[in-house]
């Protein structure tokens, strides 16, 4: 009887403990919820916050997803947009009416992405994504990447540079100051040849050799491919891909290796430009002195400047 006492003691204070904490209205999370349970109710009852509720469908864009087009092959999908309402709430309850440019947005990513595609060439990011972006192939022209990364720093541009291996095993210095002003690095096969003429076993050795030879270098492993001279066949696309890498080409070409007059080339570009543009260049002296005068018009056309990487994400541009 007495052990039996003790269990009963035991037994009863074990409940008092457990339901006590849980339902004592004396504990600080007991009465922080009874606060958060009113705040939810009176703000779902307030003539603002259902208005919000019921508007935000017109304000929702539906997300897009990544495809292959007849003509841009792979092209990359766009986030849709859905409204906070509760974080909507908080900015217009000040004013107390509804404000659509007060509304807070969360972006809603696509079911089909980039990486959902069967395996094909890149040549422009979204047609609705405002922003464009430069493609630097390096091979030569080692006098001019200090002016040109300068210039890019002062505009608080990122570009991505296509490095050669070749070229990294002989400068690997230039590869890291690249990295350190913050560009972001692709693969330009390891010899500049003719893609298009390879093996299989060479297509395989120039990228993978290469990006073994940047990663050795900088630390980065490049996920973006550049065909040297824009040549390649669908074997490159498919072993690339195998290599977890996209090839990536080019929408405007400044055709800079030509030495053409700065001007005349960056009016000739321009031209051609539209969102999700990619623009091809190198080091050279014409886009080493027409560079600043690009940037600044793709800036007054209101185009934001970022590297492939995020040219072809589903981000939205802020």
């Amino acid at each position: 009887m007495k052990r039996l006492a003790i269990q009963l003691v035991a037994y009863s204070f074990i409940l008092i403990m457990t339901f006590g904490f849980i339902q004592n209205p004396y504990t600080s999370d007991y009465v922080n919820g009874l606060k958060q349970s009113a705040i939810t109710v009176a703000k779902q009852n307030d003539p603002l916050y259902l208005e919000i509720e019921t508007k935000a469908k017109q304000y929702e864009v539906p997300p897009q997803d990544a495809q292959i087009h007849r003509v841009w092959k792979a092209m990359p999908g766009l986030n849709g947009l859905t409204v906070d309402i509760d974080e909507s709430y908080q900015k217009m309850r000040k004013e107390g009416g509804f404000n659509p440019k007060k509304l807070v947005y969360k972006e809603v990513s696509p079911k089909i992405t980039l990486n959902d595609l069967p395996p094909a060439p890149i040549y422009r990011g979204h047609p609705e994504k405002r922003m464009v972006s430069f493609l630097i192939n390096v091979a030569w022209g080692n006098e001019y990447i200090p002016s040109m990364l300068k210039i890019l720093e002062k505009h608080g541009v990122t570009a991505t540079f296509f490095l050669e291996g070749q070229w990294v095993k002989k400068y690997p210095d230039v590869a890291k100051m690249i990295v350190d002003a913050g560009h972001e690095l692709g693969n330009h096969a390891y010899s500049h040849p003719d893609m298009k003429k390879l093996t299989s076993q060479s297509i395989r050795e120039e990228i993978v050799k290469t990006n073994e030879i940047i990663k050795a270098t900088t630390g980065i492993t490049p996920v973006w491919f550049g065909p040297p001279s824009g040549s390649f066949k669908e074997e490159v696309v498919k072993i690339a891909a195998e290599e977890k890498m996209k090839v990536v080409m080019w929408t405007a070409d400044t055709v800079d290796w030509k030495n053409p007059n700065p001007t005349e080339m960056v009016n000739r570009v321009a031209g051609k430009v539209f969102a999700g543009a990619m623009i091809l260049m190198h080091p050279t002296a014409s886009t080493a002195a027409g560079l600043e005068n690009l940037i600044l018009i793709m800036k007054e056309k209101e185009y934001q400047i970022g590297n492939v990487s995020t040219l072809l994400s589903e981000e939205r541009i802020k």
